[in-house]
C-alpha cells in the first residue's frame, strides 16, 4: 500500500512540475531534466512514469483541466441550497468562478490550449473531457433545479447555464489581456454583480 501511494503521488509531483515548465517555457523549450528537477525526481523516473515529453505533456494537461473543473463544480455547491436571496447566491458563485477563470493556473492552461493545439490537436478532446462542458452541464442540472423549485424560468437549462457562463467569462479576455493582466478582486466582483444582473432579467421568476 505505501509503496502504492508512493507511486501516486511521485506521479502527481510530476504531473505538476511538468504543467508548471511547459507552462513557463512552453511546450518546445521544455525540457524532461527541467520538469524532473521541478518535481524533485530523477529524470529517469519521469521516463517510468510518462514514457515521452509529448505524453508528458498530454497527461500534464489532462490532471491541469481536471483539477480545475473539481474546483470549478465546488464553486456551484451553494446552488444546492441557494436560499431566498437567489440574487446573491448567483454572484457569490458567479464570483468564485470567475475568481477561478483568472487564476495563473487556469490563464496557462488557456494559453498552452491556444499555442499548442496545431501540434497536439487531441489535447481539446482531453482537456474537454475536463473542461467547460463539463462545467456547463453541472450548472445546467443546478439550474434546472431552481426552475423545477420556482426560482428560474427556463424551459433549457442547458442554454440558461451556457449563456450564465458567457455573461461572466466572455469579458474576461479583454480584460484580463488575455490572462496577462492580473484582475483585481473589486473588478471580479463588478463583473459577477453585472452578470447575475443580466441574467435574472431574462430567467428571474419573478423579472
Amino acid at each position: 500500500m505505501t509503496t502504492s501511494r508512493g507511486r501516486i503521488d511521485k506521479r502527481q509531483a510530476i504531473l505538476d512540475g511538468a504543467f508548471t515548465v511547459f507552462a513557463r517555457q512552453g511546450y518546445a523549450q521544455a525540457c524532461v531534466q527541467e520538469i524532473a528537477d521541478e518535481a524533485g525526481v530523477a529524470k529517469p523516473t519521469v521516463y517510468n512514469h510518462l514514457t515521452d515529453k509529448a505524453t508528458l505533456f498530454r497527461h500534464a494537461m489532462e490532471a491541469a483541466a481536471q483539477a480545475a473543473l473539481n474546483e470549478r463544480l465546488a464553486a456551484l455547491e451553494p446552488l444546492v441550497e441557494p436560499g431566498e436571496d437567489l440574487p446573491a447566491t448567483l454572484e457569490l458563485v458567479g464570483y468564485d468562478l470567475l475568481r477561478l477563470h483568472c487564476d495563473d493556473r487556469s490563464c496557462a492552461l488557456r494559453r498552452l490550449l491556444y499555442s499548442e493545439s496545431t501540434h497536439f490537436p487531441d489535447i481539446l478532446d482531453i482537456v474537454r473531457q475536463s473542461g467547460p462542458h463539463r462545467l456547463n452541464q453541472a450548472l445546467a442540472d443546478r439550474l434546472a433545479r431552481l426552475a423545477l423549485a420556482g426560482q428560474l424560468r427556463t424551459t433549457d437549462p442547458a442554454l440558461a447555464a451556457e449563456q450564465f457562463m458567457a455573461l461572466l467569462t466572455g469579458p474576461m479576455e479583454a480584460r484580463s489581456q488575455m490572462g496577462t493582466r492580473p484582475i483585481d478582486d473589486a473588478e471580479l466582483r463588478d463583473v459577477a454583480r453585472a452578470a447575475v444582473h443580466t441574467f435574472c432579467q431574462a430567467f428571474a421568476a419573478d423579472a
